[in-house]
Order: C-alpha cells, then structure tokens, then sequence
C-alpha cells in the first residue's frame, strides 16, 4: 500500500515520478485499515527536500502510511516559503494531543551550539518527552538523535577537530536486530556533521545499544529501548547529489572543506557520484516500519501506555 499524503505536496508529484506508490486521502479513506501515523518533525532549512528524502523511504513498504508534517510552535524558517509552511505544516502545539505510531525527528545546522543554546530547546525538551506517552516509536536523525540522548541520557556531544565529511563503511554490529533484518556485514553510509557521540560513553547506558559502527566515524545507530527509540547520526535519507550540494555551496562561500571522501569516483568532484547505500536505507527504514506495524496497538489510545 502506498503513502498517504496531500496531493499538492511537492513529494507527491516527485514521488509518484520515482514509481513510489502514492494515495490521496480521499483513496485512502475508502479502504478499510488503519494507516500508520508517522510525524515528522522537520528541523532541517531545506523542508521540501527533506519532505522529499523520509517520505520516498517510508512510503516504499506494503503498508499504508499516514504523514504528517510537524514544526515547532515558535520556530519560523527563513529557507521555505511561508505559504509552503502554514499549508503542509502543524506545529507542536497542535499535535500535542495526538498519538501517532511513529515520529521522526530529523537533524539540524545547529550543532555548533551547546543544546540548552538552541532557541527552541525547552520546547524540543516538551516534544521528547511527549514521545513516551504519545509515541510508539521515534527515530532521532544526526543531531535530533544526539538531542534525544543528551535529553534521555544526559550524554554530551563532542566537537570534531575536522568535519566527517563522506561516505564511509560500517559495521552491522548486531545482524539478529530486527532493525537490522537483510543487511550486509558492511554497509556504505553517508556522513556530515562536526560532532560525534563517544562509543564509551554509549556503553556506559545499559539500555543503549549499538548496531552500526565506523572505525571512522564512530557509533552510527543506536537503539534505545528504555524509551522506544532509534538513533541514527549519519544520513541514509540523503539523495545521491546532497553531498555534492553541501561541497559545492561551502566551496562558493569560500569556505574551507574537505572533498567528501570516497564518495566521487577516485574522489574527483568532476565526476558524478555514485549512490551506492540506497538499498540499505530502504531496508533500515522499512524494518522501522515493519516494528511499529507488528507492535503497535491497534486502538490509537492505548499507544505511550
């Protein structure tokens, strides 16, 4: 079954050309299941693209999805359109009443900041916690995963000397994890960000464990079963060109990076990079949302309870 969502959202048309399935609501009100809920709240500049990114991966399972697009009460976005935002978007305080299976909580360009700096930090502090009774599960990306641990598990983020910047090799650290159902030994994972979370402060949690790891890059994704969540802090979602963005706009600025390493052909940004962690982001997303399915109440209200 395909993903429902508004039919004037820019994923729809984009998703649809891709061959992903894609259902307005009023298709997806005649058939007689219940879809899963899945929030997403977007903290990222970029919203469409990001739209774009987590619904191509969750909308490619057999099960009929619900999303709905979530952004915090007072944050305004300087990079999307105002009208984009008041058509497509809720805030939290909207929601707050709501239960939904799923949650996603996406990264944000913030991460040079401590977390009690970020201006909507008291309220994201409100949204992790409403996740325990209003969530059945929540999946946390680059740094809204290192804010769901600081929050959960007091464990700080630390800077990097230079920015992880590539696609680099992990681990499968746990191949029995359901999360982790078809995957290869090794897998290929996009990365950028100038923080890192520290294995041995991750170890030191007994409800934390890790199932991807990078003998470059460090952790990658976590479980966190005490509170029904999944960490990532590296960026499956990511379209085979959003590395090349990122260099590209740094290296128009002026400002110094690194080429993103073994991600261009002989690491020449004059060739086209090749996307080569596709499958297993369609795998790792699609197992998420095989665990909620198999887990979830099916009475909303019992969800958080």
């Amino acid at each position: 079954m395909p993903i429902k969502i508004p039919q004037n959202l820019p994923a729809h048309s984009v998703l649809r050309s891709e061959g992903v399935m894609v259902m307005d609501p009023q298709d997806a009100d005649r058939q007689d299941v219940r879809p899963l809920r899945i929030g997403l709240l977007n903290l990222m500049p970029k919203k469409i693209q990001t739209e774009n990114q987590f619904a191509r991966l969750i909308g490619a399972t057999p099960l009929q999805i619900e999303l709905s697009l979530i952004r915090m009460s007072e944050h305004r976005t300087r990079n999307t359109a105002a009208e984009h935002m008041v058509e497509f978007y809720r805030p939290f305080s909207d929601v707050k009443d709501e239960k939904f299976d799923g949650l996603i909580i996406t990264g944000a360009p913030i991460e040079h900041l401590p977390f009690e700096d970020v201006t909507y930090w008291d309220e994201l502090k409100q949204v992790m916690d409403w996740t325990q009774t209003h969530v059945h599960s929540t999946f946390g990306v680059c740094w809204g995963g290192m804010a769901m641990m600081k929050h959960f598990h007091n464990i700080e983020k630390h800077m990097l000397d230079q920015k992880a910047f590539g696609c680099f090799s992990h681990q499968n650290m746990d191949p029995t994890s359901p999360l982790l159902r078809g995957f290869s030994d090794i897998c290929v994972i996009p990365v950028s960000r100038w923080t890192e979370m520290r294995q041995g402060e991750i170890d030191a949690q007994p409800a934390l464990k890790t199932l991807l790891w990078s003998e470059q890059t460090g952790p990658c994704l976590v479980e966190d079963q005490e509170h029904r969540a999944v960490y990532i802090f590296n960026h499956f979602e990511y379209d085979s060109g959003t590395l090349k963005e990122e260099y590209d706009r740094d290296i128009s600025q002026n400002v110094a990076i690194n080429v993103p390493g073994n991600y261009y052909p002989d690491d020449d940004p004059s060739r086209t990079p090749q996307n080569r962690w596709r499958s297993h982001a369609h795998l790792l997303y699609g197992n998420w949302i095989n665990q909620i399915y198999q887990t979830t109440p099916f009475d909303m209200e019992l969800i958080g309870t």
